[in-house]
């Protein structure tokens, strides 16, 4: 197969399947993973694709790669986010050690709250303020303030959560796909959500189904890492998975 043909049936993968991993790649087309990571890089350049760890995503995807600002992604698929958050609420039970993720959609948790006896950590100071006024005990990450998430990053933040056993956790997501798992566009972000989840017995992802099937640019979580908590879904593959549930 001539570079050019190789390159163009990379394109074709690429765009049918929304993602693809490189060693699939290797196994489909017979080359090694040198070669395949040089193209890669080179139609990443020409705008063809988006190469990202361990693969590429087509470029209609790539709009997840960067974060918007929490009053922008406030009434996205509102309905969509309170019943998430109606149900994720309804699995706090007393006693509960909660490990709360920034975000919107475990920010509208707040709203169905009834367990006053749990204890939460979060890093979004947001959550924070509103759990503190309803009542609840807090504690607050150290670490640096992220403007457009509204989220405290950085290595003070994963030195305060090594301390912590969670017995639950709820986490926002930009994408949910098989291969990639759970994804987020920011490195220091994704490794606070990495660095909690690990520390956490139950472990939930709030998302609506816009996100589904969709990637971003840095992985935090495989997909058998988590419940995923979602509204209803058209695609039978994710339906049928033992950790998707949907609520209506």
């Amino acid at each position: 197969m001539l570079v050019e043909e190789r390159m163009e049936e990379i394109v074709r993968l690429v765009e049918s399947r929304g993602s693809i991993q490189i060693q699939e790649l290797i196994e489909r087309l017979k080359i090694s993973e040198s070669t395949i990571r040089r193209d890669l890089t080179v139609l990443d350049r020409k705008g063809l694709l988006t190469k990202v760890h361990g693969g590429a995503i087509a470029i209609r995807n790539s709009g997840l790669h960067n974060d918007s600002f929490v009053e922008v992604r406030e009434d996205i698929n509102r309905e969509e986010k309170n019943r998430i958050a109606r149900y994720a609420a309804s699995l706090i039970e007393a006693g509960d050690m909660i490990y709360l993720d920034s975000g919107t959609t475990t920010g509208h948790m707040l709203d169905y709250l009834t367990q006053s006896s749990a204890v939460f950590v979060t890093n979004a100071i947001m959550h924070a303020r509103k759990l503190a006024s309803m009542g609840f005990q807090v504690h607050l990450t150290g670490g640096e303030f992220k403007t457009v998430t509204e989220a405290i990053v950085g290595e003070e933040a994963l030195e305060f959560l090594e301390k912590y056993h969670f017995t639950k956790g709820f986490w926002g997501t930009n994408g949910v796909e098989k291969s990639a798992g759970f994804t987020t566009p920011g490195v220091r972000e994704a490794k606070v959500k990495e660095y909690s989840m690990k520390h956490c017995r139950e472990c939930y992802v709030l998302c609506d189904s816009s996100k589904i099937s969709k990637i971003s640019m840095v992985q935090f979580g495989a997909f058998e890492d988590a419940r995923i908590i979602t509204t209803a879904l058209k695609d039978e593959e994710y339906r049928k998975c033992e950790n998707v549930i949907q609520v209506s």
